[in-house]
């Protein structure tokens, strides 16, 4: 079977999921274009040689990066200031391919070679402890980012996307489950003996099992 337009576009993008692009992902932006709902000029991260490589895959012009998302530059990897970090782990939550090590309480640190400098932890960091800094020179766009970095990246990115979907699940499952218990004996869960009141509450309880089996089964 050949590859869909989205899977063609998506091969040459770099992978950086920074979202710059305006969709949540580098596969959301490629199949926004093969969709034509958007340029293929919104990528800074791949800059015009990543237009180019759009344009080649659409039969479109290459044109200027559209300055509304960014301008291309260097690649920069992100860094954790040891003396400021607090350990809150926010930064390891946006971390699209799982880039930054540490736990609660504890200081974080950054794996150079696993960041694709999205940026993503920036603006989530509650004391401003992550720095950027250029590692690629004056060299930017796909001259500051290579094939094999993208696949790794994608690959990374992957993993990320299948970890976070399966602890959503099980952590829906957990909730539906303790739903479930104190649904089937909502008297010995409460602290009301009024049957209005649990009346209610079984109500609301209910709904809410509701739209856990509708988030579960999809649109």
């Amino acid at each position: 079977m050949h590859p869909s337009l989205a899977e063609r576009l998506l091969d040459v993008l770099p992978q950086t999921q920074c979202t710059r692009c305006g969709y949540p992902d580098c596969a959301g932006y490629a199949g926004a274009i093969a969709r034509g709902q958007a340029a293929i000029n919104q990528c800074p991260p791949g800059g015009s040689e990543g237009i180019s490589r759009l344009a080649a895959r659409t039969d479109e012009a290459a044109t200027e990066l559209n300055p509304a998302h960014g301008q291309e530059g260097p690649r920069s990897v992100a860094f954790v200031d040891e003396a400021w970090c607090i350990g809150c782990t926010l930064c390891i939550k946006v971390c699209p391919t799982d880039a930054i090590l540490g736990s609660n309480k504890l200081m974080h640190t950054v794996i150079e070679s696993y960041c694709t400098g999205c940026e993503l932890c920036l603006p989530v960091c509650p004391v401003d402890c992550i720095l950027l800094e250029n590692v690629t020179g004056k060299n930017s766009g796909w001259a500051a980012w290579s094939q094999a970095q993208a696949d790794e990246a994608r690959e990374r990115y992957a993993f990320h996307t299948d970890k976070t979907d399966r602890e959503t699940r099980e952590n829906a499952a957990r909730l539906e489950s303790k739903a479930q218990e104190k649904l089937a004996d909502l008297p010995r869960h409460s602290q009301h003996t009024d049957p209005l009141v649990l009346d209610k509450k079984r109500a609301v309880i209910e709904a809410a099992l509701a739209r856990m089996r509708a988030n579960r089964s999809g649109p």
